[in-house]
């Protein structure tokens, strides 16, 4: 699996999130809750739909579905969604703040409220059987707006940014029937740019996670045709990685390198895009020594195929970014 956390909840309070991708890609087998956190999740529930203790149980629902993570906690997805005007309540978290974004009038109080309440849709978003569900009621597009901020003083824009994108990435962490239909609304709904935004104003985690969406978009036929039928949606998404890449201070994080490098490797698979690249794609990430000295032995190996791309065939079939990784896995 790609480097997506379990969770890309950003606490503001703390500052931190998990930043390890899970070892085992196959879907976990759901668990149920046991009758006495049921009881407590339903509790919960209710006070989330009264205004008066609804922030506090937000907060202890994030804290229910940490306590519960990889044993049944993304069955609280399905719950939260099943529950009457649960949904509802959250969107108005979001929807109560618009106001303040623009110009920056959003404090940390606010923004930890904001934050907690996209880290429960992020877990709807993860549920299997609520994700479609989560498209069809449009409920992205309450998210954008925070993917449309451009305030790089103030951290806890980015946290929002982090978390409104996390919402994103649940959608698409898991490849799925339904994927293709997943991009399809993302691409109607124009979030390219705003993932584009996000690598130009964000943290080295926001730059990444936004990567991490851009190339399991390009990862589909419809991503590829989207970015290779028109030369400026190209140059765009080119132009966005090669600033990215020219910004790297030191040594790169792991996540942020490898989405990086899954972006090209997906344009490199374009054969257009893969013409244009010859010239355009970083000298940073053409040199040997550059690359023994940041990447690990997966990212090396992604590294590689992209230039091998790039350079070599003429005709290039999409490698799946599991084969690399795996091939890998027995280097020394």
């Amino acid at each position: 699996m790609e480097n997506l956390p379990e969770s890309l909840y950003v606490d503001p309070k703390g500052g931190s999130s998990s930043n390890s991708a899970p070892k085992n890609t196959a879907r976990p087998q759901p668990q149920q809750f046991s009758a006495s956190d049921r009881a407590e999740i339903q509790q919960l529930i209710n006070l989330l739909n009264h205004p008066q203790t609804r922030a506090e149980a937000i907060t202890q629902l994030n804290r229910v579905y940490t306590r519960h993570k990889g044993k049944g906690g993304r069955e609280l997805g399905l719950l939260l969604w099943n529950s009457r005007d649960t949904i509802f309540s959250l969107l108005e978290e979001l929807l109560g703040v618009y106001k303040l974004l623009s110009p920056p009038k959003l404090g940390m109080g606010e923004a930890t409220r904001v934050c907690n309440a996209l880290a429960l849709l992020q877990c709807v978003a993860t549920h299997p059987d609520t994700r479609l569900e989560l498209l069809k009621a449009h409920i992205p597009v309450y998210i954008y707006p925070f993917l449309n901020t451009t305030e790089k003083q103030l951290v806890h824009y980015d946290y929002l940014r982090v978390n409104s994108l996390g919402v994103i990435g649940a959608l698409l962490k898991e490849q799925c029937p339904k994927t293709d239909e997943i991009v399809h609304y993302l691409l109607q709904s124009e979030m390219v740019p705003l993932c584009l935004r996000c690598m130009d104003v964000g943290s080295d985690l926001t730059k990444s996670v936004a990567a991490f969406v851009i190339g399991k978009i390009l990862g589909e036929p419809e991503g590829k045709t989207y970015c290779g039928t028109f030369a400026e949606r190209f140059f765009s998404v080119s132009r966005a990685l090669s600033k990215m890449v020219d910004e790297f201070s030191g040594k790169p994080s792991p996540a942020l390198l490898k989405n990086t490098l899954i972006c090209y490797l997906r344009l490199s698979e374009i054969s257009r895009c893969c013409n244009v690249l010859k010239k355009r794609y970083p000298e940073r990430l053409r040199n040997p020594v550059y690359l023994n000295h940041v990447c690990d032995g997966n990212t090396r190996a992604l590294a590689e195929q992209v230039l091998q791309n790039i350079m070599g065939r003429q005709q290039v079939e999409p490698v799946p970014v599991e084969a690399l990784v795996s091939a890998t896995r027995s280097m020394p």
